[in-house]
């Protein structure tokens, strides 16, 4: 059996990503930095809320922390799909 193309984040996508795959990892690679991201600056939010005795911050950070770690475990969700959708189209 024949393997397909491998999906992965790509950090060089300077130039136009070629091809599903290319696209793929190009949209990964956002996917991942936003999430991460987002998760650094609602730790910082709830480690704030919570030191200054701000309940409702500390809530909302708390809730972007839950948000972002969901958004990475979807994201590399999506490359698994991606992989398996990419193998089995290769096997038709």
């Amino acid at each position: 059996m024949r393997r397909g193309a491998e999906v992965s984040p790509d950090f060089s996508v300077v130039d136009q990503a070629t091809g599903l795959a290319g696209m793929v990892g190009a949209l990964m690679t956002f996917a991942l930095i936003v999430a991460v991201m987002m998760l650094i600056v609602s730790a910082l939010l709830w480690a704030i809320g919570s030191a200054t005795g701000n309940y409702q911050g500390a809530a909302r950070g708390r809730t972007g922390v839950l948000v972002a770690l969901l958004g990475a475990i979807c994201a590399g969700g999506a490359l698994a799909w991606a992989n398996f959708l990419l193998d089995t189209g290769d096997s038709l």
